[in-house]
C-alpha cells in the first residue's frame, strides 16, 4: 500500500440555500480544493462521491456524476456512495483505497446536501418488511427521543446535569465563531442553551444538531504526487469502515439483545474508531484532537469513553475542567461540530477531514489545537454504518 497524502481542502458554508442546487453547492466546494492544491480539473483520475436519497445527483444518489457533468466530462470513473451520515467518510475510504492501492494518483473526494425540513425520515418507503419504518410506526420516536433516552441513561448511572449538558453546545459555539463555514458562528450563552426549547427531556433544541445545506471535497494524491504540490502535506494514517454488532442494545430494528450490564454503545463507531487508530500506528495518548459526530451534545461524552480515551464516566470530569477546549489536554470538535454546522448528512465526513487537515497544517485561526499533529475523526450512519479517519503532519 502506498502513502496517501491530503493536498486540496474546499468548502461550501453551511445553511440553508433555497436558491442553490446541490451540484452548485458541490461545485464551489471542488472548485476551492483544486485552487488549494494548485492543480486543474483534468489532473483529477477519479471521483468517489458521497449521496443520499435527500437530493442527490439526479434523483438517484449520484453526485459524483453530477459534478463530473459540472465541471467537465473527461471519462473518468465516478464511485457514488450511499451510507447515510457516514457516507463521506466512506467515500473518502473508497478514494484512499484507489490511491493506497495504485488505482489512481489524483482523486477528488466530494459531498453534498440539501436536507428536507424536520426530523430525518430514516425509511424512505412504507414497507412492512422494512425494519426502520417498522421502528417508526410501532415505537413512534424519531431521533433526538432515541438520544434523550441514552442520555437519561448517562444521568442516571454517572449523574451528569443539565448544566453539563448546555456547557458542550456553549463550548461547541464558541469555537465555531472562528468557523467561517459554520451555519452558527456565534457564540451561545449557558443562558441561550438552558433557555431553548425542550425537544425530548433532557434535550433542548440548541443541544441537538439541525438540518443543513452543505458540501465539502478534498483532493488526495500519491506520496510521489504530493511533493510535486507541497512541502507540508497532510498524511492519511489510516482509513477504516465497519459496521455494527448485534449485541450492542442499540435497537436498530424493533429489538435485539441487551449487553452485558444493560450499557448501549454504537458498536460500529467503536469499531471503526480502532481501526483506523491500529491502521495508523496510533495509540489514544498519540492523539491531538478529535472530530466526532455530536448530532447531540450527548455524543461528546460518550465516544471518548467506549473509544477507550477515558474512563467510564470520566467525561463530565474533563468537560468541567476545559480538557476538551481547542487548548486542553484532548480537544473535542474545535470546527464546532455538527451543533454549529448542522447536519448536511453526505457532507459530514468530508467536512470533518477538512478540519483535520486544516488543524495539522496550523490554519485553524482562532480555533487552532496547539502543535496538532495527529487527529482522528468519526462518523456513524443509517444502517449501523461507520468510517472513521487518522491524519497526521
Amino acid at each position: 500500500m502506498r502513502d496517501v497524502a491530503v493536498v486540496g481542502l474546499g468548502m461550501h458554508p453551511w445553511g440553508k440555500f433555497p436558491d442553490k442546487s446541490v451540484t452548485s453547492l458541490m461545485r464551489e466546494a471542488t472548485d476551492n480544493a483544486l485552487k488549494d492544491a494548485g492543480i486543474g480539473w483534468r489532473d483529477i483520475e477519479a471521483v468517489s462521491a458521497a449521496s443520499s436519497r435527500f437530493s442527490g445527483g439526479k434523483g438517484w444518489g449520484l453526485n459524483g456524476n453530477d459534478i463530473v457533468e459540472e465541471m467537465g466530462s473527461t471519462g473518468i470513473p465516478v464511485y457514488n456512495l450511499s451510507a447515510g451520515c457516514a457516507a463521506g467518510a466512506n467515500a473518502f475510504n473508497v478514494g484512499y483505497m484507489m490511491v493506497a492501492g495504485g488505482m489512481h494518483d489524483m482523486v477528488l473526494v466530494v459531498g453534498g446536501e440539501k436536507m428536507p425540513k424536520g426530523f430525518i425520515q430514516t425509511s424512505g418507503v412504507e414497507d412492512e418488511y422494512d425494519p426502520e419504518y417498522l421502528r417508526q410506526v410501532c415505537v413512534g420516536i424519531p431521533g433526538p427521543s432515541f438520544w434523550g433516552v441514552m442520555c437519561r441513561q448517562r444521568m442516571a448511572q454517572h449523574g451528569t446535569t443539565e448544566e453539563q449538558l448546555a456547557k458542550i453546545a456553549v463550548k461547541a459555539h464558541k469555537n465555531s465563531v472562528h468557523n467561517k463555514y459554520a451555519r452558527f458562528n456565534k457564540e451561545f450563552s449557558m443562558e441561550d442553551i438552558l433557555g431553548s426549547a425542550m425537544v425530548s427531556y433532557p434535550l433542548r433544541l440548541f443541544e441537538i444538531c439541525p438540518v443543513s445545506d452543505g458540501a465539502a471535497a478534498i483532493v488526495i494524491c500519491s506520496a510521489e504526487k504530493a511533493k510535486q504540490l507541497t512541502t507540508k502535506p497532510v498524511w492519511v494514517g489510516g482509513s477504516s469502515v465497519a459496521t455494527n454488532s448485534f449485541n450492542d442494545g442499540i435497537t436498530r430494528g424493533l429489538a435485539g439483545p441487551v449487553p452485558p450490564g444493560g450499557k448501549t454503545f454504537h458498536s460500529e463507531a467503536a469499531s471503526a474508531v480502532a481501526q483506523a487508530m491500529e491502521a495508523a500506528g496510533t495509540t489514544h495518548k498519540d492523539v491531538d484532537f478529535i472530530e466526532l459526530q455530536d448530532n447531540t451534545v450527548y455524543y461528546e461524552l460518550c465516544f471518548p469513553e467506549e473509544w477507550g480515551f477515558w474512563d467510564a464516566g470520566q467525561a463530565e470530569h474533563e468537560l468541567e475542567a476545559g480538557n476538551t477546549t481547542p487548548t486542553g489536554s484532548l480537544p473535542i470538535n474545535p470546527s464546532g461540530g455538527f451543533l454549529s454546522f448542522g447536519e448536511a448528512t453526505t457532507a459530514q465526513g468530508i467536512f470533518q477531514i477538512v478540519e483535520l487537515a486544516t488543524q495539522l497544517r496550523g490554519e485553524g485561526g482562532g480555533r487552532q489545537v496547539p502543535d496538532a499533529k495527529v487527529g482522528l475523526g468519526q462518523t456513524l450512519g443509517l444502517g449501523g454504518n461507520a468510517a472513521a479517519v487518522v491524519l497526521k503532519r
